[in-house]
């Protein structure tokens, strides 16, 4: 039944000229910024050239890259998201979904996985940017890997947080707002100062996890505290649904 209902949430997801559209534009400016790093590398190679262990394309066209996407889905995450569950409420048939004989755990399961596929599918066309390097560079594919991981694993992070922002309320719009108003806090909270970064405030910082894997470090820490948001979160998703299911 979870596929099922992922299914049915991807389905009305592309049906929507919003996501195509989301899509079109996220794919221009992240080639965009592509093309703008290839061009920096390709005048920093007479330099990089004559200096011994110089940072690779890796360093200048693929972290850069991913740090960007980072925050431009950042920005669009919310209005994947917004729909997910408030679209429900409004239509009042979040009823006839909670009164189904499907346990709120599938049927949270079900809309995350589905906002996690057209997720994946951006994540996918974005990966082709950096494997077309391979034809003229020695692009190291660790890093690539490692940046990859970093940027699912907040993606995933991201629809976490979206899905139950959008449980709370049956406007869109206040989903949408309330979803990156937490993304952005979550991202920018270890800027408060250098004494504050520390400790709890730089643990809870997405960003700070996020630099690590760019740079081709995996810590399993790192990876620890995207999965334990999205459990989190998607707990969070279910604990709101469950309060309000109808009885039967």
């Amino acid at each position: 039944m979870i596929f099922t209902i992922a299914a049915r949430e991807l389905r009305s997801l592309f049906l929507s000229p919003l996501a195509w559209a989301i899509l079109a534009v996220t794919q221009f400016i992240l080639a965009w910024l592509f093309l703008a790093q290839i061009d920096t590398w390709i005048t920093l190679q007479p330099r990089l050239a004559a200096i011994e262990g110089a940072p690779g394309v890796a360093d200048i066209v693929v972290a850069p890259l991913l740090a960007n996407a980072g925050i431009v889905l950042l920005l669009i995450t919310p209005l994947i998201t917004m729909r997910s569950l408030s679209d429900e409420y409004r239509g009042h048939t979040i009823s006839l979904l909670l009164s189904a004989p499907v346990s709120m755990t599938e049927i949270v399961l079900g809309k995350y996985l589905g906002i996690l596929g057209f997720f994946l599918a951006l994540l996918l066309m974005l990966t082709l940017m950096p494997l077309s390097l391979l034809a003229g560079t020695d692009l190291d594919m660790g890093k690539l890997a490692a940046g990859l991981l970093g940027l699912g694993l907040m993606l995933a992070a991201f629809a976490a947080i979206g899905l139950y922002m959008s449980s709370l309320t049956e406007q869109p719009v206040v989903a949408a707002v309330t979803t990156f108003g937490l993304l952005l806090l979550l991202w920018i909270i270890d800027e408060a100062g250098t004494a504050q970064a520390t400790g709890a405030m730089g643990y809870l910082s997405m960003l700070s996890h996020y630099k690590g894997l760019l740079k081709g470090v995996f810590n399993s820490m790192d990876v620890a505290y995207y999965l334990l948001v999205i459990a989190l979160f998607t707990g969070f998703t279910i604990r709101r649904l469950d309060a309000t299911r109808l009885p039967h």
